[in-house]
């Protein structure tokens, strides 16, 4: 199983039927769900990031495999990804990504990552992130069941 915890919502019909479109094609492969934390946007960024982990706190199993979302994280090839979540699998059932908020993480999500993943040093929309890692998410069942799929 896939499951992928956001803070903030989806606004934007395109963004909602893209990830609607990858849900569907992922329905193949895995049980997906995707679970959306309020985004706060307080005056205080440390009350923020706080108030925001304790939200994603609660959608987080002590057997899952998590993987959160980070600048700074480790910067891979879409193979190595597939490889990555191919050889998770055999030992968990559930892999978590988290996605921050405009903030970023709390620290101590970030504490709790057994892997940090980054799509590089450009900054992208929260919410058309989202849509990104559906894509790549896809993109690794196909490498990993040898099927074709667009380069």
């Amino acid at each position: 199983m896939i499951k992928i915890i956001c803070v903030g919502k989806l606004k934007e019909q395109y963004l909602k039927d893209a990830v609607e479109e990858y849900k569907k094609r992922l329905s193949k492969y895995t049980d997906l769900e995707i679970i959306e934390v309020p985004d706060e946007g307080l005056f205080d960024d440390n009350k923020t990031l706080k108030i925001e982990g304790e939200s994603i706190l609660k959608h987080i199993s002590n057997k899952d495999y998590i993987i959160t979302l980070e600048i700074d994280g480790k910067n891979i090839s879409s193979p190595e990804l597939a490889e990555k979540l191919d050889n998770i699998f055999l030992t968990n059932n559930t892999i978590t990504f988290i996605i921050g908020g405009s903030l970023g993480l709390d620290d101590e999500i970030k504490k709790l990552s057994n892997y940090k993943l980054s799509f590089g040093k450009m900054t992208f929309p929260h919410q058309l992130f989202r849509v990104l890692l559906l894509e790549q998410i896809y993109r690794c069942f196909k490498i990993n069941n040898n099927e074709s799929y667009h380069k």
